[in-house]
């Protein structure tokens, strides 16, 4: 049985950015000025609309809408975090960091160890099986205890060896701080460098770099040393980056016409059509050159396309907005919510319970329009349902700080308390039994005395 290979692009999934609004000191030259209401509705409108496709582009679909999704559904991420990178980290890199661990960082360690805890126990469960996986064949396996520690090892250190099945989208976490940090990073080196008088000009000079330093990549097929996966995800979110920083210093929203959005929407639409691409970890030319431009054109498209809907109050929008400002939850969580799904499937079809092992959704029979949509809206609407149900009880319980350190104080006595109990009643039972061995001794020597004789 094979493998299951490693991050295919089957598995491409974006997280929420939550990137602040980027500004400037009235004192920089014309050209500088940073986009305002960058906060407005309609860009979580955007992110919702990207985490569907993110989904639908799981839930089973194939041919040309597949295509379509995969070009621009992850590269919106990136352009939302360079559209919204704030120019203040420049000199408070600290907290630019930070923020990205917090936000990257934890929650990936969070959940990946969480899985790798409980990979056997889903083969036990049949949702993980190493007869059913995915459209390709490969498999995954229970872990050894060696397995078990190479992973926790991997997770920590440089952010890889994470559950391939139900946690297979969580390559977005790493490209993302990556890409933010060496955004960061080459963002002062170049306004140190002198040769850019304006911010339009830095973010042209994001980009070219990032353009070539990836087209290097490509051309070479050399790896990024310590990235997993040899970091072509990594350069590309960069090269978005600095493309959603530049449509910010064109102030996007203010010029944006139907005249430019349909245009964008034909380029995406072709290039679908004839030069389909996506983000896939083992990118050749072919991949690298017709991704930039219709992603591009795909965000600008998307964000006219928001804006009209954000005009409207109402259910779809209020229901939109929600999803956009929780689609952390959404990208962590879909796969796992795929197994809902696949269960119904299973009974329906009267397949093997362990066919729910199948990833990211049951092949065969391969789904129609109704499984496909089922998976969809189970996919956003169980991640979303259950962080909804966590934040109200949470806010049902009230707790200081002082409360907190009580209860912590309880816990770590009551924890040292029975370990020495534990401890005390080990001794006492090895001290039993060592005078129980020296009565026993004494005994066969006694009996075996020579003076009785």
């Amino acid at each position: 049985m094979p493998d299951i290979p490693t991050e295919t692009n089957s598995t491409i999934v974006p997280i929420e950015t939550t990137s602040e609004p980027a500004t400037t000191n009235t004192s920089q030259q014309e050209g500088t000025k940073q986009p305002h209401n960058q906060r407005s509705t309609r860009f979580a409108i955007v992110k919702a609309i990207a985490i569907i496709c993110v989904v639908l582009s799981h839930a089973g679909v194939r041919g040309w809408l597949f295509n379509f999704l995969f070009i621009f559904h992850v590269p919106v991420f990136f352009l939302c975090a360079g559209y919204f990178f704030h120019l203040k980290y420049l000199n408070d890199e600290h907290t630019f960091l930070m923020h990205r661990i917090k936000g990257l960082y934890i929650p990936f360690w969070k959940w990946s160890v969480i899985l790798l805890v409980l990979h056997n126990l889903f083969f036990h469960l049949g949702i993980l099986s190493e007869q059913f996986g995915n459209a390709s064949g490969g498999v995954t396996h229970p872990f050894t205890w060696h397995q078990f520690c190479q992973n926790l090892w991997s997770i920590t250190v440089n952010m890889s060896g994470y559950d391939q099945f139900m946690g297979g989208t969580f390559w977005f976490f790493r490209a993302l701080l990556v890409a933010s940090v060496g955004f960061l990073i080459v963002f002062k080196l170049v306004e140190r460098s002198g040769y850019c008088r304006t911010r339009i000009q830095s973010g042209w000079a994001l980009l070219i770099i990032g353009l070539l330093l990836t087209m290097w990549k490509v051309g070479e097929g050399f790896s990024l040393t310590g990235i997993a996966q040899g970091g072509y995800r990594e350069l590309m979110g960069f090269t978005f980056m600095a493309a959603g920083f530049l449509l910010a210093q064109y102030r996007l929203t203010e010029w944006l016409s139907w005249k430019v959005a349909v245009p964008c929407l034909a380029v995406l639409i072709l290039a679908s059509f004839f030069f389909p691409s996506s983000m896939v970890w083992n990118a050749k030319w072919s991949d690298f050159l017709s991704l930039p431009i219709p992603a591009v054109a795909a965000f600008i498209a998307l964000v006219y396309a928001c804006g009209w809907i954000d005009r409207y109050e109402g259910f779809a929008k209020r229901t939109l907005v929600f999803v956009g400002n929780n689609t952390l939850y959404v990208f962590a969580f879909h796969l796992a919510a795929f197994k809902v799904v696949s269960a119904l499937k299973v009974a329906f079809y009267g397949l093997p319970w362990e066919a729910v092992g199948s990833h990211p959704t049951i092949t065969t029979p391969e789904s129609n329009f109704i499984w496909v949509t089922l998976y969809t809206l189970v996919g956003v609407g169980i991640p979303l349902a259950g962080i909804t149900l966590y934040r109200h009880f949470a806010s049902q319980v009230h707790i200081t700080e002082h409360q907190l350190v009580k209860v912590l104080r309880f816990l770590i006595k009551g924890a040292v308390s029975i370990t020495i109990a534990i401890g005390l009643g080990i001794a006492r039972f090895f001290k039993n039994l060592w005078n129980s061995f020296v009565q026993m001794i004494k005994e066969i020597s006694e009996a075996s005395s020579t003076k009785d004789e």
